[in-house]
């Protein structure tokens, strides 16, 4: 479809104060943290590294990053395991209720958090009789980072077919040496920009981990929001939001362009 001048200009304005609104703020966000103002006052007064300084020496800012990481890391493993054996079941295999396995699985990622997150706790503590802790809050992560997996792997899977698999058990290959000579190579790249996505989904969530996580649990966007609104603490504040921000982003860029080879290669 071929968009006029007019069109093509309106389109591109749109685009750009879209764009504006999302990522003005965080360029706030970055000027904060090197402000001189320990109250964000804006514009800001000066500059200076005194926060990163500070916030770099934070026990407890640093505490919580070490948690989120480890959340986020293991969470993404559990996911990696459990997304890749659903997908090979759900893309290789025909059975009664094929379909509505599938919408369970992709579920988590489109209920509100808060309702994953009530449910969770009501699983744990009530029908479980477990006490909330650093375990429940990487469960209930697992839960929704599966997806991102999920999606990815049942994606390539279907893209890939099944001849070659089915021409290596023909030549006498067992089950597990097809998905190690066969399958797994074609499904790499897709699982680790399925793992990618599930680790920046678990390091940046605040919802569910509100209702998860067990009493001296903090990760870093909790010890963002329980620190915002203390006294000196906002420029701090501001310079873990610019860390949260970049740890995110990095791997959602390389799952991104991860993906986009894939496309290209199941394109030719």
């Amino acid at each position: 479809m071929q968009l006029g001048r007019a069109a093509r200009w309106v389109l591109g304005g749109v685009t750009a104060v879209v764009l504006a609104l999302i990522y003005l703020p965080l360029g706030v966000v970055f000027l904060n943290s090197i402000s001189t103002s320990e109250s964000l006052s804006w514009p800001p007064p000066g500059f200076t590294l005194e926060w990163w300084g500070r916030a770099l020496q934070s026990e407890g800012a640093l505490h919580a990053l070490g948690t989120s990481v480890l959340v986020a890391l293991v969470a993404s493993a559990i996911a990696l395991v459990l997304g890749t054996l659903a997908a090979m079941a759900l893309s290789r295999h025909r059975f009664f209720g094929k379909e509505s396995v599938n919408l369970l699985i992709v579920l988590p990622i489109a209920l509100p958090g808060i309702v994953t997150g009530i449910a969770l706790n009501n699983a744990f503590r009530t029908i479980v009789g477990v006490q909330l802790g650093v375990w429940t809050l990487i469960v209930a992560h697992a839960t929704f980072c599966i997806v991102t997996v999920y999606n990815n792997a049942f994606a390539r899977l279907n893209a890939s077919g099944t001849r070659l698999e089915e021409a290596s058990m023909d030549l006498g290959a067992g089950l597990f040496t097809t998905f190690r000579l066969v399958t797994f190579p074609r499904l790499k790249s897709a699982l680790l920009a399925g793992g990618l996505l599930a680790f920046a989904l678990s390091f940046d969530e605040i919802i569910v981990t509100t209702f998860t996580a067990g009493p001296g649990v903090t990760t870093l966007p909790l010890w963002i929001l329980q620190n915002m609104f203390r006294p000196n603490q906002a420029p701090v504040v501001a310079v873990i939001a610019v860390i949260l921000a970049v740890v995110s982003v990095v791997p959602l860029a390389i799952a991104q362009r991860l993906t986009a080879k894939d496309a290209q290669a199941v394109s030719r």
